[in-house]
């Protein structure tokens, strides 16, 4: 028996007491640093379709008037500047004329950058470029976009940061973090109603950061996405759905770990919550998996995938149990291995990766 089939036997073995939380088809979705453009998803979507994901996670560029204004919309959007659609016209046209196939499950990403604006500030232009993305992922037939809600560039979650700023209250600061949320969620479905919000964590985070709600949501870092992601659950439509992506599952191996993470997003996260019945209503889960699990610390090595961290096969029984758990959707991070590249070819990724994945997913597509 060669190693990929000796990976696959042991996952299939190891998989057997596994119970599912949810029936219905489940999706793969690829999100890492060979994050695509809409100019790249064009050009390349053949190579995306031949991989063992139903989407991926993109991002489009902007051109303004002038030769030099160019850049990633995902890390310009959450500012001052209000972006027209003009400026998006060519990843917009990339979008209408890539005929995606079976490769739909496509997400535009959102980030909270710069992040320069005081809550308190006019965030008309935030809100209009909110409307801009939905309404381009709309044009891309996916099922929404991919909030990330990390602070890359300023602490707009972290109460203490905020509170400094302003001297206002948690009761006055909240409430108005509260309407930013619904605000947000309303824009973006101006741009397309009954989107589905896919968050790189919601509750679960300020959850994990307060031990389970055993400290205030005033000494965390996350602690204003709380009334965020309320304002964001109570200014929802009837068909908008908002995800916790979990991206504190990066590196669970054990469907037990899944299940106490699904556990803790379903009833868990209850206690910071201030609409329990919306939660149920619009609320799923999702996990996310880091392919090359703290590569920047302990290494990759594409050649040989038994050294890594995460080989083919803790890989694919991983993924096995996220699907188990999940509502719809597990992603797949990954930094050094690339699942496609401008040279029409993965890279540093061992094809035993790609194997498990595929057999993962085709007996999850069987069941």
């Amino acid at each position: 028996m060669n190693a990929p089939a000796r990976w696959l036997a042991a996952l299939a073995l190891a998989l057997v007491s596994a119970v599912p939380a949810h029936a219905g088809p489940k999706q793969l979705i690829e999100f890492g640093w060979d994050e695509p453009t809409t100019a790249f998803m064009r050009t390349q979507i053949a190579q995306l379709q031949a991989s063992p994901f139903d989407g991926c996670v993109y991002h489009a560029t902007y051109r303004g008037t002038a030769a030099a204004d160019t850049g990633n919309f995902t890390w310009a959007l959450w500012g001052r500047r209000r972006f027209t659609s003009r400026e998006l016209a060519q990843a917009s046209a990339d979008l209408r004329a890539t005929d995606f196939g079976p490769f739909r499950a496509n997400f535009l990403r959102v980030n909270v950058t710069p992040g320069d604006l005081d809550w308190f500030e006019d965030h008309g232009s935030v809100m209009a470029n909110l409307a801009l993305a939905a309404r381009l992922a709309r044009q891309g037939g996916g099922p929404g976009i991919l909030f990330d809600i990390e602070q890359y560039r300023d602490s707009l979650w972290d109460y203490r940061v905020q509170a400094r700023r302003h001297g206002q209250g948690w009761n006055e600061l909240s409430a108005q973090v509260r309407r930013r949320g619904a605000a947000a969620m309303r824009a973006l479905e101006r741009g397309y109603p009954g989107l589905t919000v896919l968050l790189t964590l919601g509750y679960s985070l300020p959850l994990h950061e307060t031990g389970g709600g055993r400290h205030p949501l005033t000494v965390t870092h996350n602690g204003l996405l709380v009334p965020f992601l309320d304002g964001m659950f109570a200014a929802a439509s009837p068909r908008a759905i908002i995800v916790d992506g979990h991206e504190h599952s990066y590196g669970a191996r054990e469907p037990a770990e899944f299940a106490a993470r699904a556990d803790s997003m379903r009833s868990g996260v209850r206690r910071l919550l201030a609409d329990p019945t919306r939660y149920r209503r619009h609320g799923r889960i999702a996990f996310g998996i880091w392919l090359d699990d703290e590569s920047p610390i302990v290494g990759w090595d594409p050649t040989d995938p038994s050294r890594n961290r995460r080989t083919p096969g803790s890989f694919g029984k991983a993924v096995q149990a996220a699907l188990d758990y999940t509502d719809h959707y597990v992603w797949i991070y990954s930094e050094q291995p690339r699942w496609w590249s401008a040279a029409g070819h993965p890279l540093r990724l061992p094809a035993d990766y790609d194997s498990v994945l595929r057999a993962v997913r085709h007996e999850n597509m069987a069941q």
